[in-house]
């Protein structure tokens, strides 16, 4: 089983305790799909993400804080932003990194707000405030249960993927996609119009979701199916860099 992918997660971030951490469900839900997870270290420097991306097949960009607005060119709202300067920066360098190779990228919850935003688009600082609706993005309890559907739109990789009009997602956040970057194509819908599902068809796998596979996976067959299409993703990038 040595020709295994191997997938760099973006680390997490705990401010309080100053240290990094990573929720199992990321690692165990790669280990499904035949990948071998590694979590990488926090880092700007980008001599050092060129070098661990020499040893990687395959990045997820995890959830997190919140995306700066000013890399979206607007003025942060009074009280509703909790980012993360480190994250912005390295998953920045990161993704730009990562997209000269082709290699393959899966962004989740904050992921797909920073893949947005690197190709020019811009995001909704708080939907409660900017986006009222009757969607709940935002469960206040526990957040591997599905919390809304999304629609699955015609014609996408997505759709063929999952072979499915609606599906249930465990959604869990405030920000979300307001104007789509350049290049990237919508996916998936929530009720209330918030794009939750993006794809860029230049590349061979960019990918993100608004929602958690990487917690519903244990009981959702769609999200096994989309961490395992990125995992095979991800393989095949393996086996063309060793060509």
């Amino acid at each position: 089983m040595n020709d295994r992918p191997i997938i760099g997660l973006v680390p997490l971030w705990d401010e309080e305790k100053e240290s990094y951490w990573m929720l199992p469900g990321y690692m165990k839900a790669v280990e499904l799909a035949c990948g071998i997870p590694l979590m990488l270290p926090l880092t700007g420097d980008g001599d050092a993400i060129e070098q661990l991306l020499s040893g990687l097949d395959g990045i997820i960009l995890t959830g997190g804080q919140d995306v700066a607005p000013e890399l979206y060119h607007e003025e942060p709202m009074e009280g509703m932003i909790v980012g993360c300067a480190e994250r912005d920066s390295m998953e920045w360098k990161l993704l730009e990194a990562a997209l000269e190779k082709k290699m393959p990228v899966f962004g989740i919850c904050r992921g797909i707000q920073v893949m947005n935003v690197f190709f020019g688009g811009t995001l909704y600082q708080d939907i409660p405030t900017q986006l009222p609706s009757a969607v709940v993005h935002r469960p206040s309890g526990e957040y591997g249960h599905p919390s809304h559907e999304n629609e699955v739109l015609q014609g996408t990789p997505l759709r063929d993927l999952l072979n499915a009009d609606r599906i249930p997602v465990n959604s869990h956040h405030h920000q979300g996609i307001k104007e789509l970057g350049k290049g990237l194509t919508a996916m998936a819908r929530s009720d209330d119009g918030l794009v939750e599902a993006i794809v860029h068809t230049d590349y061979p796998f960019v990918w993100a979701v608004q929602w958690h596979p990487e917690l519903s996976y244990v009981s959702d067959e769609n999200s096994v199916k989309l961490i395992s299409a990125f995992v095979n993703a991800s393989s095949d990038y393996k086996r063309g860099k060793n060509w």
